[in-house]
């Protein structure tokens, strides 16, 4: 049974930092991708971040720069730091695996084939 449980969310205040980490658990068949896609109210699930298999990184626009995604590939873990931050960073952000072999880079939500339940991240201004 794969899990994935996102922990590291919080309320920071604007232009401060969290650090989100993904455990994971159970066996893939493989791991071609692990992201970061978030979620606020009212809003559909957005990609933020993602690193290939070779380690390769790849960015929305709106956190390039600020955020930094990185993979423990002996472990399967995945985190998540997040610096400079703003109120419209404020949602649940939730951790992804993707398993099927691509020529690229997978950032569309139904690339991912197991997903953690979220933890929260609030800026508050």
């Amino acid at each position: 049974q794969v899990q994935l449980v996102e922990s590291g969310g919080g309320l920071v205040q604007a232009g401060g930092s969290l650090r989100l980490s993904c455990a994971t658990s159970g066996r893939f068949s493989s791991i071609e991708a692990m992201g970061w896609y978030r979620q606020a109210p009212g809003k559909e699930r957005e990609f933020v971040a993602t690193v290939g298999s070779g380690g390769e990184t790849y960015y929305a626009n709106s956190v390039k720069g600020r955020f930094t995604i990185s993979r423990d590939t002996a472990k399967n873990t995945l985190s998540l730091q997040m610096n400079s931050l703003k109120p419209e960073d404020t949602a649940i952000y939730y951790c992804a695996v993707a398993t099927r072999t691509r020529l690229w880079i997978p950032t569309a939500v139904d690339e991912y084939d197991f997903w953690g339940q979220g933890t929260q991240g609030t800026v508050s201004s």
